[in-house]
């Protein structure tokens, strides 16, 4: 007697989300896009050094922006059209990869800055004697 051996086979989950959460990190050396759904799982991310671009070119607005289109892409593809936009760092990438998100075709609702500041922060170094 051959026993026959069954395929399991393992169905991807389809995201049936169609609203999603870009959150942009713009530092002064690169910018990092991630986008979620709604409940928190990550669709899809991208930074400046994954397009290609290294070194002082990663901090460029150009970079933030081909970073933006390329996250976008994925998570259209995924099937989220719209998002909200959570922009968080100083860095040069900050409006330009808004502007990328829109023209890989995300529709964007809300733009919210949530960059941290200090309120005195940590002490300051003692003053220098020379």
């Amino acid at each position: 007697m051959v026993k026959q051996i069954r395929k399991l086979t393992i169905k991807k989950a389809k995201w049936k989300a169609s609203d999603g959460i870009v959150y942009i990190y713009a530092t002064l050396n690169n910018t990092i896009i991630t986008i979620v759904d709604t409940s928190g799982r990550v669709v899809s991310w991208s930074s400046a050094g994954i397009c290609g671009f290294r070194g002082a070119r990663k901090a460029s607005p150009f970079a933030a922006k081909t970073a933006a289109e390329y996250a976008a892409r994925q998570c259209i593809n995924k099937g989220i059209n719209r998002a909200q936009v959570l922009v968080k760092g100083l860095g040069t990438g900050r409006h330009t990869s808004i502007r990328g998100l829109q023209d890989a075709g995300l529709k964007i609702s809300l733009i919210r800055d949530i960059t941290t500041t200090p309120h005195n922060g940590c002490r300051q170094p003692k003053r220098r004697r020379v």
